[in-house]
């Protein structure tokens, strides 16, 4: 069992952050005989779960779907069933993205074109 600083240090986040995870029902550590809250190594586990998540861009809403489809079935099909199907709809969000960012290049190379040759084709740092 690891205190709230020690799980806050080794994942990078505020023992506000480990508190809020826990009322969204992400996290469920136990309670020492004065009030202390102890993480689990599978509360761990959870965490890790959840910042990878966040850093691929799920919500936590999804995430915690993701993370309670293993309590109700502890196989994991339905869990890696979701997060598979949550994980497609993030890919065609990312490649929309891309694209955007791609055609927003072009313009861009387009307009820095067209600006040069306004000066006279001088190239500007």
């Amino acid at each position: 069992m690891k205190t709230t600083r020690e799980v806050a240090q080794m994942f990078q986040v505020s023992s506000r952050t480990l508190r809020y995870y826990e009322e969204l029902g992400l996290l469920k550590p136990v309670r020492s005989e004065v009030n202390q809250r102890l993480f689990s190594n599978a509360d761990c586990t959870r965490l890790k779960l959840i910042i990878r998540g966040k850093r691929f861009g799920f919500s936590l809403e999804e995430i915690k779907e993701m993370i309670l489809l293993f309590d109700k079935d502890r196989t994991g099909k339905k869990q890696l069933e979701r997060t598979i199907d949550y994980g497609r709809e993030k890919i065609k969000e990312v490649d929309g993205r891309i694209t955007e960012l791609q055609e927003m290049k072009a313009e861009m190379e387009e307009l820095i074109a067209q600006f040069t040759e306004k000066l006279g084709g001088k190239h500007i740092e």
